[in-house]
């Protein structure tokens, strides 16, 4: 699909919706089915398009976005792709500027973005939230308050959610993310590799909090995840929001590179990396003879923004490559 061409439209649609709030409910069709993977019946009480659903959690209502595609078979158990915003983002916000509902669409899986808790600024008039990442200040500069919502625990009760309510594929849940939803995507791999099946930071892909007394490290006691974690990243040596080389703010920290080959030894991996030149400014570093038929790909923007390849909503983004597009046919490999 040519993005290009709807960057327009797309970028007014969502502003628009990000103006307006999330007046949408859930439309619930009831009903249940047996699920042709397990045998067991589970529910269908969310039909196709764009809805929010409430997912309780420690005794609290959070809306979340769903998208379920059109002709998504309800006795047939679709993947999950949990799509986590930046921070200064919200659910809305997301799913315009990578427009993986489309790449949905087009592959049949059902998207889910939640949308974080902590506040921008008081008053929060625009709804934009700060995601709690485990050990680490937010973009504010502060750490979140000790009330905060576990985010990292909020994910799992999202997924087992549509896993029941949505007849998700327990098996093939995926975690992409943005900046912020990049970090906590890569948290919440370190914590719960048995939920995931891969995870696609962009942006943002952490593999432990920064040492808080040595930021350029990795503080090896917060991730560990025992098992292998597929992972396909994206990142531009030109971010000035998350510096491909690392700073010594604790929110950041180390660099790109530690990154990727710590989530390369995480899985096990032997061989790598193998260089491959994508496009004239996009680059894959590819590792290979992993754990479990895990595999960790890095797509490396020469001269790259804070930003997400592909977008139709960002002028500074590169179009040499469709991050999303990438990213599913990664997801589609790989199972738990």
């Amino acid at each position: 699909m040519n993005r290009t061409l709807t960057r327009t439209a797309l970028s007014v649609a969502t502003f628009s919706l990000i103006a307006s709030g999330w007046a949408a409910s859930a439309a619930e069709t009831g009903g249940t089915t047996t699920t042709a993977a397990s045998g067991k019946k589970c529910a269908t009480s969310i039909g196709p398009g764009t809805t929010w659903v409430d997912v309780e959690f420690e005794g609290e209502a959070f809306p979340v976005r769903v998208h379920v595609p059109d002709g998504v078979a309800q006795d047939d158990p679709a993947p999950l792709v949990l799509n986590l915003h930046p921070s200064n983002g919200n659910a809305e916000f997301i799913a315009g500027y990578n427009d993986l509902d489309a790449t949905a669409d087009a592959n049949g899986f059902i998207t889910v973005a939640p949308n974080a808790v902590i506040p921008v600024a008081d008053p929060n008039p625009d709804q934009f939230w700060l995601w709690n990442v485990p050990g680490v200040p937010t973009t504010a500069g502060s750490y979140p308050p000790p009330d905060a919502r576990d985010d990292v625990a909020f994910l799992t009760r999202v997924i087992d959610t549509f896993v029941k309510r949505g007849c998700a594929d327990a098996d093939r849940v995926y975690l992409a993310g943005f900046s912020g939803g990049a970090r906590l995507a890569s948290a919440y791999a370190c914590a719960n590799p048995d939920k995931v099946a891969a995870i696609a930071p962009v942006a943002g892909l952490r593999a432990g909090r920064p040492s808080p007394d040595a930021p350029h490290a990795i503080e090896l006691q917060s991730c560990a995840p025992g098992e292998p974690v597929p992972v396909i990243t994206f990142h531009g040596d030109a971010d000035a929001r998350n510096p491909y080389n690392g700073n010594t703010d604790k929110r950041w920290g180390y660099s790109v590179e530690l990154a990727v080959q710590t989530w390369a030894r995480f899985d096990g991996c032997t061989t790598g990396p193998e260089v491959t030149q994508v496009t004239e400014h996009v680059s894959k570093e590819a590792y290979a003879g992993c754990e479990g038929g895990s595999e960790v790909e890095f797509y490396k923007v020469a001269g790259g923004t804070h930003s997400w390849p592909g977008s139709p909503m960002d002028d500074s983004a590169t179009q040499e490559v469709e991050a999303s597009e990438l990213i599913w046919d990664f997801f589609a490999q790989h199972k738990r």
